[in-house]
């Protein structure tokens, strides 16, 4: 069983019902992983590429006004 590597619970992954691409989360400390290899299972965090996004939107609002 694959174990979180922020927490080290276990991560409770159905390999035969995962596809590459999915996010899934730790149960216990609510992070979210990307499937990037099924066979073996390998994950990726989710990094928030929400902050670059609100800088642009910030930047939009400027010069709006």
């Amino acid at each position: 069983m694959t174990s979180c590597p922020e927490c080290e619970s276990d991560l409770d992954i159905d390999v035969e019902e995962v596809e590459e691409g999915d996010v899934v989360a730790c149960g216990e400390c609510g992070t979210e992983y990307e499937i990037v290899g099924v066979e073996p299972l390998e994950l990726s965090k989710v990094e928030d590429e929400i902050d670059e996004d609100d800088d642009d939107y910030k930047d939009e609002d400027e010069e709006e006004e």
